[in-house]
């Protein structure tokens, strides 16, 4: 379930957040009733779960700087590699409308589904009552050069807060599970999150606020859609985006 988390910076309830699917993940969404929760190293970023140096240089000098500069940078990879075993992500992008480079990211076939909701919704349709899921927006920062005067103790706990500036267009929100070792030794454990991720339950008929098909579907696909979603009784608009429109 959904429970707060000072660290992440949750925007209000009433945020937009969008999620963009092809066909195939959305009726995979339909026929489950679970977001899939993807593990930090399946997401391809080298830098998912990385903590800025600044953070290991912080807890460093309240040990009398008891590691060299080389070995820093040593912990901070070997850190990375533990959270990435121990955390996994629902991502989606926060925007008040469509965004058109979303449709080309996420969707290079041309066709697919956009998922319109909002904060409040996606907190309240988590039916998943093992684990407690954080929701926060991504920080965009400078590895190197970033500081901050939030507790290093508790960055160095959530480093999935973080992605590079190189990111920034992408507006990303994320739900976070991270399902802690029982043994505190980062080089003897076991990944707590099995293969490629977890699948939470949702209600969609409360996640979902609105349905868009791509610019370029034709309308045979939205009167499938709409088809789709009424045997699956989910009372939801589809709307055809309207992003390819001609003045």
């Amino acid at each position: 379930m959904y429970k707060e988390n000072d660290l992440f910076d949750t925007p209000s309830d009433n945020s937009k957040i969008w999620r963009y699917l092809d066909f195939t993940k959305f009726m995979d969404l339909l026929n489950t009733s679970k977001l899939f929760f993807t593990r930090l190293d399946k997401l391809g970023d080298p830098f998912e779960g990385v903590c800025p140096i600044y953070t290991i240089d912080s807890i460093n000098k309240t040990l009398n700087d008891a590691f060299s500069k080389e070995r820093i940078k040593e912990i901070q990879k070997e850190y990375s590699l533990y959270v990435n075993k121990i955390t996994a992500v629902n991502c989606w992008h926060i925007n008040s409308f469509e965004s058109a480079a979303m449709w080309k990211i996420y969707l290079k076939s041309g066709e697919g589904i956009a998922i319109q909701s909002n904060v409040k919704r996606l907190k309240n349709s988590l039916k998943d009552e093992k684990n407690d899921i954080f929701i926060g927006r991504v920080r965009y920062i400078n590895y190197d050069y970033f500081t901050s005067s939030v507790d290093k103790y508790k960055m160095l706990a959530y480093p999935v807060i973080f992605k590079r500036k190189i990111f920034q267009h992408e507006r990303e929100l994320r739900a976070v599970i991270q399902k802690n070792p029982k043994k505190s030794v980062i080089s003897d454990f076991k990944p707590t999150i099995k293969k490629d991720g977890i699948y939470v339950p949702v209600d969609l008929n409360i996640l979902i606020d609105k349905i868009y098909i791509a610019p370029t579907s034709p309308k045979w696909q939205h009167e499938l859609l709409e088809s789709i979603i009424t045997k699956f009784k989910l009372n939801k608009e589809v709307i055809q985006s309207g992003l390819d429109d001609k003045p």
